[in-house]
């Protein structure tokens, strides 16, 4: 019961851990758009920010979590 909860919270964790990194990231630097007012959206980010090498902490935490919850299925 307990590798359960532990995994669940641990996979909880990780999306989190995903999420800020995606969403936090330059998120309060406005600057102006070519056709006039303001945007909170970073200039030519691409899609660089969503690597491995930049995500391998959320992914390594939910892969333990789900390790965990099938452990725990099976006890």
């Amino acid at each position: 019961m307990w590798a359960i909860l532990i995994g669940a919270a641990l996979i909880i964790g990780g999306l989190l851990i995903l999420f800020s990194s995606a969403l936090g990231r330059r998120a309060s630097d406005p600057h102006q758009m070519p056709q006039g007012g303001n945007t909170l959206e970073p200039r030519r980010q691409g899609l660089r920010y969503l690597g491995i090498s930049k995500t391998w902490p959320g992914l390594a935490i939910i892969a333990v979590g789900a390790f965990l919850l099938v452990v725990g299925g099976y006890s």
